[in-house]
């Protein structure tokens, strides 16, 4: 059966990586995102590599607006399989630089966007009795830092809001499953388009890793959804582990190392332009494709992910060497 699978913030990015895969699953893939550009080019790309595509532009912050692609979607498509929530976007700034209005935009984008994306899929799935919920979330959202407040809150949020609709799913014996991604930076064109005051241009932390690093876990996720979480990358899951042993050291840490480490040696351009109220490929008319301008430093594979997906495998050969260490020593004491 083909698969029909809903995305957001599909214009670029991890959402435009992911487009690209389930297109060459020969998927029917809707794309929803507010950049005209980014999407007819993304259309193309799954179109190319043997899906179907439904390029939708949409303002994820407007439930309306959500709640009607997914209309339009399932008028064209029949039954909504996947859901997958990316979109988002940020300020990169000193919270006391940012201003309300700012704040409530990113909030609204990039938390409400994720509840206004699960509203309209649960809504359709609920139903039937079947459907998988992708939530794309980051280890920004188990670990804040600094210069990155409004974005923070809503990983974290998302968080939240998840993990109580995935406990009223249960209690209903639902078989719609909802499960999160926690992504590590990654290779995006969001750090030349996102509004910043930082004196020099915004980069994400290393290590960073190619957006289809991203979108392989996403399908992942999407095929089997019954854990609550993923973790992409070594580095989310020392982020994560660490901020559950040590947060407190972990804050020192990121207020000594947390502003240099989010910042390249170039300064940026006065008035470069931004995505936070308008899309930056609609004002232009350039697509951004789904790499950012760090292509020769980012990773295009993880062993955390491919050992997060081959659990059996690796507890095998854990236990086998395990057994082998065990063998040598008690050899070696008989001697």
């Amino acid at each position: 059966m083909t698969q029909t699978v809903v995305i957001t913030g599909a214009s670029a990015g991890i959402g435009r990586a992911t487009a690209r895969l389930f297109g060459r699953r020969g998927a029917n893939v809707v794309l929803l995102a507010r950049g005209s550009a980014g999407l007819e080019a993304a259309a193309a790309e799954v179109e190319r590599a043997g899906g179907t595509a439904l390029a939708l532009p949409t303002d994820v912050a407007d439930h309306q607006a959500v709640s009607d692609a997914a209309d339009r979607a399932e008028e064209r498509f029949g039954a909504i399989n996947v859901w997958i929530n990316v979109a988002f976007t940020s300020v990169f700034a000193p919270f006391d630089e940012i201003r309300p209005e700012e704040f409530r935009r990113v909030t609204e984008v990039t938390y409400l966007g994720f509840v206004y994306g699960t509203m309209a899929a649960l809504e359709r799935m609920k139903p039937r009795n079947r459907g998988t919920i992708v939530q794309v979330g980051s280890a920004l959202g188990a670990r804040a830092i600094p210069l990155q407040s409004a974005y923070c809150g809503a990983k974290h949020a998302v968080n939240g809001f998840t993990e109580s609709v995935r406990c009223e799913l249960l209690h209903e014996g639902s078989e719609v499953r909802v499960t999160v991604v926690q992504m590590p930076a990654a290779n995006t064109p969001q750090f030349s388009w996102v509004l910043s005051r930082l004196p020099r241009h915004p980069q994400p932390v290393p290590p960073i890793y190619q957006p289809e690093v991203c979108a392989r876990a996403v399908a992942y996720a999407a095929d089997h959804p019954r854990r609550k979480q993923y973790w992409v990358g070594a580095s989310t899951a020392a982020t994560i582990l660490a901020q559950k042993a040590a947060a407190p050291l972990l804050d020192r840490y990121l207020a000594r190392t947390g502003y240099d480490s989010q910042q390249t040696g170039d300064s940026v351009t006065p008035g470069r332009p931004n995505n936070l109220w308008h899309p930056v490929d609609g004002a232009d008319g350039t697509d951004h494709g789904a790499h950012g301008e760090f292509d020769e430093r980012s990773h295009s594979r993880s062993f955390q992910l491919w050992a997060s997906q081959h659990t059996g495998t690796v507890c095998a050969v854990a236990g086998g060497l395990l057994a082998a260490g065990v063998s040598v020593a008690f050899a070696r004491n008989r001697r």
